[in-house]
């Protein structure tokens, strides 16, 4: 099974795919999607719309985990990240995927085993959670990828569920 998590943005959505047997977890991609801050918001959503589509269609998720933002200080980011979650779920949805939004402290406690940890903290434990040797770069991949480890940590997988 297949599960993407994604760290949503506008300029910069994290994405990652894991997939699942149930006891060993193994990260299939990971990246982030960018789309170009010059350029009017109905257009970068419509190219993220299309990266989204391309992803979902590629590996089939069953789950697709969002995290979901409580809080910005900057409105116009906020509105950003809103914008590009609903994009993400709309996709999803439309694919036939189970869509399910984790808080960032829902996020850090399924995977670092604290609330509060840091980003290093987290970046660490999904590298070492998913036998990856190399740092994640950007940080938003690796946020994606903790966003799909914390679905499977939630939920595990369905009986009879493959591939």
């Amino acid at each position: 099974m297949f599960v993407l998590g994604i760290d949503p943005g506008l300029s910069r959505c994290g994405y990652g795919v894991v997939e699942t047997n149930g006891r060993r977890q193994r990260a299939v991609a990971a990246g982030v999607v960018r789309t170009q801050r010059e350029l009017p918001v109905p257009q970068r959503l419509a190219e993220l719309q299309a990266e989204m589509r391309l992803l979902i269609d590629e590996y089939s998720p069953k789950a697709v985990a969002v995290e979901r933002v409580l809080f910005q200080t900057n409105v116009s980011t906020a509105m950003g990240v809103g914008q590009a979650s609903g994009i993400v779920m709309a996709e999803a949805i439309r694919a036939g995927c189970e869509v399910t939004e984790y808080s960032p402290n829902e996020i850090k406690l399924a995977v670092a085993g604290d609330g509060s940890a840091d980003k290093g903290q987290m970046e660490t434990m999904v590298r070492m959670l998913l036998d990856i040797k190399k740092p994640l770069k950007p940080v938003d991949a690796a946020d994606a990828l903790g966003v799909a480890l914390c679905h499977i940590a939630r939920y595990g997988v369905p009986a009879g569920v493959g591939r």
